[in-house]
């Protein structure tokens, strides 16, 4: 059975930003200050390198009931067990992850678009990831994504909605207004100085 999701924090994981010496610590005080859920992104990792850091970062969301996405592979989200696996436009097609991992896992898909959005809702995403919202280092390689454009995807369809790109506490006011659902941060979090802090300081700022 699908598990209930909290969407409103979620923390992408950059091991090559972390200021904590480990990832099970990063990961750890993200959760102490409140984040939700957590995605695993290992874009250099080695195949076997990426199912241990999994094994070990699910064993420290699993002490805490958060759910563990896995980005883009899915073979390792299936190999250790995780919550739910997350796919980009580029990466195997919604409609045939779904198929695969059947209806109790997780499935975020990407969007940067109504069009996207509509389709990936269609090929079965219990939500949609939509960014880039704002300019950000961590994810050079996609167009912004207007806030007019979030809106349309926001009233366009009726999962939820966790925006990436750019979040800071600055912004996390700005998009609660928009109806989306969650944040899904980098930087803002795991490379604090504080990431508990970070994480709980973010969460007052989306939630207040």
């Amino acid at each position: 059975m699908k598990r209930k999701v909290d969407y409103s924090i979620c923390l992408v994981t950059d091991r090559g930003l972390m200021s904590a010496p480990t990832i099970e610590l990063a990961v750890q005080s993200a959760i102490n200050g409140g984040c939700t859920l957590v995605q695993l992104r290992e874009k250099n990792a080695s195949l076997r390198e990426f199912f241990e850091i999994a094994q070990r970062v699910k064993t420290v969301t699993d002490d805490h009931g958060v759910p563990l996405i896995i980005n883009d592979r899915l073979d390792i989200a299936l190999a250790v067990g995780a919550d739910g696996v997350h796919v980009g436009q580029s990466d195997i097609p919604a409609r045939i992850v779904r198929n695969l991992v059947g209806a109790d896992m997780i499935l975020g898909v990407s969007a940067s678009n109504l069009a996207e959005a509509i389709a990936a809702v269609e090929a079965g995403a219990d939500y949609i990831g939509a960014g880039a919202l704002f300019a950000t280092g961590t994810k050079t390689d996609t167009n912004l994504v207007s806030m007019e454009e979030l809106r349309k995807i926001r009233y366009g369809i009726s999962i939820p909605i966790v925006v990436i790109g750019g979040i800071n506490t600055q912004n996390a006011r700005l998009l609660k207004a928009t109806g989306v659902d969650g944040l899904a941060v980098v930087s803002a979090v795991i490379g604090a100085p504080d990431i508990e802090s970070a994480a709980r300081e973010l969460k007052t700022a989306f939630e207040g």
